[in-house]
């Protein structure tokens, strides 16, 4: 077998090590991801939006995590909770979108295994609490309402979107 020039530097490189999946694996796998996840801009601009946005937001944080800050209009239900308590504060018919602290902390990802595995459809927000803060979300404490400026390494400084 010849090695090219193009397949030498793909082994040397360790982005192309393992070449990329075939379009229609990507198209499935990515397609799936966005079946199971969120991000917190999309929940914002849905829970924003006029109406119903059809689906409950669910933060599975601790009392004192609930109180320190969270989203407004989100149902507080620690994951050790969720089985004993779902059905009386979930309507099965309504998607749940589940959060934590943020990317570090796989409460949420705990909270929609507990929750599907009751028969709920779920979604995961990516980010968390911390990037609904940093984005500049306007969120709630045991104080009241709170809000702070956009971070610009999370959210466009001047922009009503990112765009994506």
């Amino acid at each position: 077998m010849v090695m090219t020039s193009h397949s030498t530097a793909l082994a040397a490189n360790p982005v192309l090590r393992v070449p990329p999946a075939s379009p229609a694996a990507a198209a499935a796998y990515f397609g799936a991801s966005l079946a199971f996840h969120a991000d917190v801009s999309d929940v914002a601009s849905a829970l924003a939006a006029d109406g119903d946005p059809g689906f409950v937001v669910l933060d599975s944080r601790s009392t004192a995590s609930w109180d320190q800050g969270h989203i407004p209009g989100a149902v507080h239900l620690p994951t050790a909770l969720i089985p004993e308590q779902a059905a009386a504060l979930l309507d099965p018919a309504v998607p749940v979108v589940t959060y934590c602290w943020g990317p570090g902390c796989n409460g949420a990802t705990r909270a929609a295994l507990a929750l599907a595995q009751l028969g709920f459809q779920v979604k995961e927000m990516f980010g968390g609490f911390e990037y609904w803060v940093r984005e500049g979300f306007a969120y709630e404490t045991w104080e009241g309402g709170e809000r702070r400026a956009a971070d610009p390494l999370t959210a466009p400084v001047d922009a009503a979107d990112c765009g994506c």
